[in-house]
């Protein structure tokens, strides 16, 4: 498969392939690892079968045990926050009164490790640990609004939504396009995908808290070919539960 400009594709998962198999140098890859994934799913017995006038050897393979389900994307606008009613006051009081007691018991049966550390870094701790938590409980808020999303849209206004306060790029940590114009805020994926993608087993597959892509202010390049961009991933706090 090539794009109209005659960029060949990755078999595997159709993202630009500059790689080419050595032997019958047809079969285009993205990169060594899904080259050889698909040398073991029946490249191996389809290469080189095109001197003899086989077609088939120009059929994509089934690689389901790589590929992830596939979905649509609906774009709709994010709809504006409206005040809570009396039975959310009502429920968000029960919470607060249950939260309470749960730090009441977490603080007395934590005591005792506190005891050798100074006031200055019990305070500095808990100062850090609060803001963490207003962080992430915003997240939280804005996510339980729109539960199935997965991509945050908005190039050059408001910025990502932040999972923590933690890991956050400053300006000179994104670096400038390629043209030398500057990278801005473009859109960030939410960490539901990995739900719906069925990658989301703590410790045994990739995990985010979210991934902000920043892309050229200048949009430079045109729509015919791939660019190069940039992409911050912030992971969730250690502190955030």
């Amino acid at each position: 498969r090539r794009l109209g400009s005659g960029a060949a594709l990755c078999r595997v998962c159709g993202c630009l392939g500059p790689r080419c198999c050595g032997r019958c140098r047809r079969a285009a890859y993205c990169g060594p690892e899904h080259q050889a994934l698909d040398w073991r799913g029946g490249h191996r017995r389809s290469c080189g079968q095109h001197a003899a006038g086989d077609d088939s050897a120009d059929a994509i393979p089934e690689h389901n045990e790589f590929l992830f389900p596939e979905y649509e994307i609906l774009i709709e606008p994010e709809e504006p926050e409206f005040p809570a009613d009396s039975t959310d006051d009502e429920q968000g009081a029960e919470d607060t009164s249950k939260g309470a007691k749960e730090q009441e018991e977490l603080g007395a049966a934590g005591t005792a490790a506190f005891q050798s550390l100074d006031e200055e870094t019990l305070e500095a701790m808990a100062k850090h640990e609060t803001e963490e938590e207003k962080i992430f409980q915003m997240f939280k808020k804005q996510v339980a609004a729109e539960p199935e999303q997965i991509i945050r849209y908005c190039r050059g206004g408001e910025g990502p939504l932040w999972v923590s306060g933690e890991n956050r790029p400053e300006e000179k940590d994104i670096p400038n396009c390629v043209c030398g114009a500057k990278r801005i805020f473009e859109f960030q994926i939410m960490p539901q995908l990995l739900n719906h993608l069925q990658v989301d087993s703590l410790g045994e597959s990739i995990d985010w808290g979210t991934l902000v892509v920043y892309t050229c202010a200048d949009s430079c390049g045109g729509g015919s070919e791939y660019l190069e961009e940039f992409i911050w991933k912030q992971d969730y706090s250690m502190g955030c539960t």
